[in-house]
C-alpha cells in the first residue's frame, strides 16, 4: 500500500514520485505532460527525469528555402523537418516569388517589414515602418495640402504664445475667470 501513496491514515494522500531513485512521497506531486508519470518537485522536468516525449507540446519553426516562409510545429504532428518541409512543397503554397520580404512605401526607405515594426496609415492604407507612420513622414496620398499639419503648427503656437486659453474663449458671465486652466 506504500506503493500506491499516502500513509497507513491516510492511504489516499500524496503520491511516490515515479523516478527510478526517488519514490519520495509528495503530497503535492506532479503529473509530466509528456510520460505521464507523477514526480515530485525535484524530478518534475523533463530533463531529471529524462523523459521520452519530452518534445510532445515543444513548437518548433522551420523556414522552407524556397519560398521563406515559416511554418510552426509541434511535437505532437509527428514527423521530422524534412517530412514538414515535404508536405509544405506538396501543399502548393510554397511559391518563390513570395521569397521577397514586403519593404516600407515611404520613399528610399528600404526597411523590411516585419509583424512588430510595420504599422498601417489609417488615412492611405500603406504599410509603412514605424519611422514613417505618421501621414507627414510617409507623403500621405490624402493628406496632401497639409492641412492637418497646419492646425497641429497653429495651436502649438497658441500654446506656446503665453496666451494659452485666452483669445476665443469666452468668459463666464459674472466676469471672473474659468476655475481651470487650458495650460
Amino acid at each position: 500500500m506504500a506503493a500506491a501513496g499516502g500513509t497507513e491514515a491516510f492511504p489516499d494522500l500524496g503520491r511516490h514520485c515515479q523516478h527510478s531513485d526517488c519514490h519520495q512521497l509528495d503530497f503535492l506531486p506532479f503529473t509530466c505532460d509528456g510520460c505521464q508519470k507523477v514526480f515530485c518537485l525535484e524530478h518534475r522536468g523533463f530533463k531529471s527525469h529524462d523523459c521520452p516525449k519530452s518534445d510532445r507540446n515543444s513548437r518548433k519553426v522551420v523556414v522552407c528555402e524556397i519560398c521563406s516562409m515559416s511554418i510552426e510545429t509541434t511535437g505532437k504532428d509527428g514527423g521530422d523537418e524534412s517530412r514538414i518541409l515535404e508536405r509544405h512543397h506538396e501543399s502548393g503554397d510554397c511559391d518563390p516569388r513570395k521569397k521577397k520580404k514586403a519593404t516600407c512605401s515611404a520613399r528610399r526607405c528600404r526597411e523590411i517589414l516585419t509583424f512588430s515594426n510595420t504599422c498601417v496609415c489609417k488615412t492611405c492604407r500603406l504599410k509603412v515602418c514605424l519611422k514613417h507612420r505618421f501621414p507627414a513622414e510617409h507623403n500621405c496620398g490624402r493628406v496632401g495640402t497639409g492641412r492637418w499639419n497646419e492646425k497641429f503648427i497653429a495651436a502649438l503656437e497658441l500654446r506656446n504664445g503665453g496666451d494659452c486659453g485666452k483669445r476665443g474663449r469666452p468668459t463666464a458671465a459674472n466676469g471672473s475667470s474659468p476655475s481651470v486652466k487650458a495650460c
